[in-house]
């Protein structure tokens, strides 16, 4: 996915049954006061989210976007990484509903994201 590379995430794995995307802290992805900026949590998460909707498409699907996406912060990320690791709750015909939890370098939940994703045909 050419924008994960854009944002500096990696992928740690990408199977159907878990996608894992990671993101280390750095001062040019923070707010003024050093925090990770929550643009920065919530795409990774979307580009987590897109890419575990897309391995577990219906079949004749050819893709997928996002159409709502709802994001929780609960605690800030001040070093380390974050990992975005999604699972899919609902894997319908028109839909995919998913759920990314974003965990910190400590594995504490920094954020929680959950996206409906369109099936594209």
């Amino acid at each position: 996915m050419p924008f994960t590379a854009l944002l500096g995430a990696t992928a740690l794995r990408a199977e159907p049954q878990e996608v894992a995307l990671r993101l280390d802290w750095d001062e040019s992805r923070c707010t003024t006061a050093g925090l990770l900026h929550g643009g920065a949590l919530m795409a990774l998460a979307d580009a987590a989210g897109g890419w575990c909707a897309f391995l577990n498409l219906p079949d004749g699907a050819t893709g997928t976007a996002t159409v709502t996406s709802a994001t929780n912060f609960l605690r800030p990320v001040t070093s380390g990484h974050v990992e975005a690791v999604p699972r899919v709750l609902h894997r319908g015909r028109t839909t995919i509903i998913v759920d990314t939890e974003v965990r910190d370098a400590a594995g504490k939940l920094a954020a929680r994201v959950t996206q409906t994703q369109a099936v594209l045909r």
